[in-house]
């Protein structure tokens, strides 16, 4: 991907401190486009990743965002929009710290909090975004989702259910919004090497039996990596994907096949 492959502006990446959000960032940085990165509580972390990419010659500023607080997201949108002038792509990469039971030993409070955290915070950021998105000719949202929505993986509602719903909205995005010039693309991933995964793999859970196992239904024989994740999420946001929208790009090894 060539330079200039963006408009003018900053990506803002949502949970852009963690491990996929930061590859996304990394990613559209080094193909010409600045930075504008959120976290919750890992501020170090956050400032690491904007010294390197300010290495890369480009802008990049932080943002605290807690999905579970409206305030918080809003304050991070326009503080972005004030550092950068305009935002022409957000990527919302943040999602909750969730664990894997069965759908029937879900809690109540399991499922409140993560519908209120990632479906009504994704809500909430669009309705921030899409405003200044009209009044700036167009941009685009990409949503970094789950393959489980095309082959549903047991012991994984809690990720899935808020991300089917966080599908259709970006369905009537694409619908309601390309009109305005806005786009609404997704990344659906499978196992990557990184977040959740890796927490589940420490203690236990994800153990040498379980990976060979999710292998055994893959194409490619092998867990992505989170470059794997940025690349797509940078194509979506680039001007490469201009005339794309309301689409979902399985990046999950063949799992959905």
């Amino acid at each position: 991907m060539a330079e200039h492959e963006f408009p003018s502006g900053a990506a803002l990446i949502y949970g852009g401190s963690g491990g996929l959000g930061s590859s996304c960032a990394e990613r559209i940085a080094a193909y010409g486009s600045d930075i504008a990165i959120t976290y919750r509580s890992n501020v170090e972390k956050a400032r690491q990743l904007s010294e390197q990419i300010k290495s890369m010659d480009r802008q990049c500023s932080i943002h605290r965002a807690d999905l579970s607080d409206a305030n918080s997201i809003n304050n991070a949108f326009h503080s972005a929009v004030k550092m950068h002038h305009r935002v022409h792509t957000v990527i919302v990469a943040a999602g909750s710290d969730i664990a894997q039971p069965f759908f029937n030993d879900i809690t109540d409070q399991q499922w409140e909090e993560v519908i209120h955290n990632d479906l009504n915070g994704f809500y909430r950021i669009a309705k921030a975004a899409i405003p200044h998105m009209r009044t700036q000719g167009g941009g685009s949202f990409v949503h970094i989702s789950s393959a489980g929505l095309n082959r549903i993986p047991p012991r994984d509602a809690l990720s899935v259910a808020p991300k089917a719903g966080i599908e259709a909205i970006m369905q009537y995005i694409a619908k309601e919004e390309g009109v305005h010039n806005i786009r609404a693309n997704s990344v659906a991933i499978g196992v990557i090497e990184a977040g959740i995964y890796l927490r589940l793999e420490k203690e236990g859970i994800f153990d040498e039996q379980w990976k060979q196992a999710v292998k055994a239904t893959l194409c490619l024989k092998r867990f992505g990596k989170t470059r794997d994740v940025g690349e797509a999420a940078a194509y979506f946001a680039s001007d490469r994907a201009n005339y794309v929208t309301g689409q979902i790009l399985c990046v999950d090894g063949g799992y959905s096949v």
